[in-house]
């Protein structure tokens, strides 16, 4: 059977962010028209515009961090394309925590093993119908046994409320995995304050309003690096804005 090649540097095009020309790191997708960037350096272009740095088609007048989202489909095509990318960039990430004395998260220890494993499955691109099945049941098994991040890095918040619309929490003091989301976070206030919709709430850090992708890990580097914990965050509801 002939199988058609194509080499790298065809479609590098598709996989290399704009703005840094390096292949994709933790993909980012704006919510607008769909044009994707590593998310650090989408994140730091946005600090000072809100156009996307490709069409420039404006994201949003005041708050363009919170429509950008994490592309977890294209970041997984660009590691299964470009050969060790993924491995050096674990082993980046790990020598930064290194070099600043802190401890290596348990996500990324684990996860070049993991990813190592998931690219030679694929590597050949060849799946039989009865492989396939024992890789369902596996996953289900998977699942079953998993220990809802519990052995992710975690990380302690102060939940306030710094609104008279909207009471406090009965316990403002939560610990969670840090690859929890703002969204999770608005998610967990709307149902302890019973609220009709997640969507009425803002939750701000240092007075600035969190996008819904972000996730607790990069708002406490960006954000509460050089700060002890917990990280404190602030919702209100969103009319407070007007």
């Amino acid at each position: 059977m002939l199988t058609r090649k194509i080499k790298l540097w065809d479609i590098n095009a598709h996989i290399t962010c704009r703005l840094c020309s390096g292949y994709l790191i933790d993909a980012t997708t704006v919510t607008e028209c769909l044009h994707t960037f590593c998310r650090s350096c989408l994140v730091k272009y946005l600090e000072e515009n809100n156009t996307c740095p490709t069409c420039r088609i404006v994201i949003h007048q005041s708050h363009p961090l919170q429509y950008i989202g994490h592309d977890r489909t294209m970041q997984d095509i660009v590691y299964k394309l470009v050969p060790g990318l993924q491995e050096a960039e674990m082993r980046k990430q790990r020598e930064f925590y290194h070099k600043l004395g802190m401890e290596v998260p348990g996500d990324i220890k684990g996860e070049t093993c993991s990813a190592k494993q998931h690219l030679d499955s694929h590597r050949n691109g060849e799946t039989k119908a009865d492989d396939s099945s024992n890789k369902e049941t596996t996953e289900e098994k998977q699942e079953e046994d998993n220990d809802y991040h519990r052995s992710d890095e975690q990380v302690s918040i102060c939940l306030e409320c710094n609104s008279s619309k909207l009471r406090g929490l009965k316990r403002k003091w939560i610990r969670c995995s840090a690859q929890a989301t703002v969204l999770h976070l608005k998610k967990f206030i709307a149902k302890k304050l019973n609220l009709s919709s997640f969507n009425e709430l803002d939750i701000l850090c240092n007075e600035e309003i969190l996008g819904k992708d972000h996730t607790l890990k990069f708002v406490v580097v960006t954000r509460w690096r050089f700060k002890k914990a917990p990280l404190l965050l602030h919702y209100r509801p969103k009319m407070d804005l007007l």
